[in-house]
């Protein structure tokens, strides 16, 4: 390191002292800038991870499998899994965590809807009615789920013909549980007789068995869960007026 000399006051001449060499000091961990850089980022993560999951609030609720009328008996296969974003409104609709198997629908229920707790009646009185009809009266597309009326005719089979007064109206707007004996399948025996299983009423079934008197039936099924009913292919339209004996539940 070069050195030179200065001048003192006294006109005497001495060395010429250097500039002071700075300490490097060690960075600081605690330095202001790097705590909030280490805050901007977590508060950008903590916010992001809000976000994705508001994003994917999503409930499992029950949703229906199927078109299901009014009065229908619930079973696991008519309920499918759905999960769907309902926020404040999910407390209206059936959680997965519930079973409403067994339950009775109050109202009719479209086919992927999802099933609010309003439509299960608390309670029911409602029987299950096994009814036999002749293969060619029950139309084609009858399931589970579908709204029928039901009326009773003279039987062909006996001789005798359908004039007016001959058809009576003796199960109306009654919701079909079950349909079996149809012989569907390869291998299958073709049956006569259709098995189908209505819901009426507990104290409408006696009624409804003396109105069929052994008469033949008719299954007309309704455009809808709860419009008009229509002709059953297959089956003679019923001529006259019909005479309502006894229904069962509308809805």
């Amino acid at each position: 390191m070069a050195t030179g000399t200065s001048t003192t006051r006294d006109g005497t001449a001495g060395p010429l002292e250097g500039p002071t060499p700075r300490r490097v000091r060690p960075p600081r961990w605690l330095d202001l800038r790097l705590v909030l850089g280490v805050l901007l980022v977590l508060g950008s993560v903590v916010i992001g991870a809000r976000v994705v999951t508001a994003a994917d609030a999503t409930v499992p609720v029950w949703a229906a499998s199927g078109d299901l009328a009014a009065g229908t008996v619930l079973t696991a296969e008519d309920l499918e899994a759905t999960s769907v974003r309902l926020d404040d409104a999910a407390s209206a609709y059936l959680s997965t965590t519930t079973r409403p198997a067994g339950q009775v629908l109050g109202r009719p229920v479209s086919a992927g809807e999802l099933l609010p707790r309003a439509a299960l009646e608390p309670g029911s009185d409602l029987v299950q009615l096994a009814l036999p009809v002749q293969a060619g009266y029950v139309p084609p597309s009858l399931a589970r789920g579908h709204l029928v009326d039901v009326y009773a005719v003279a039987d062909p089979a006996a001789g005798a013909g359908v004039v007016t007064g001959d058809v009576d109206l003796v199960v109306g707007g009654a919701p079909v549980q079950a349909v079996s004996g149809r012989g569907d399948g390869v291998l299958s025996t073709a049956t006569t007789t259709v098995q189908v299983v209505v819901a009426v009423r507990a104290d409408d079934a006696q009624g409804v068995l003396a109105a069929i008197g052994g008469r033949a039936l008719v299954v007309v099924v309704r455009e809808s869960a709860d419009g008009p009913a229509t002709a059953t292919p297959g089956a003679p339209a019923p001529t006259g007026t019909p005479t309502p004996t006894t229904a069962g539940p509308t809805g």
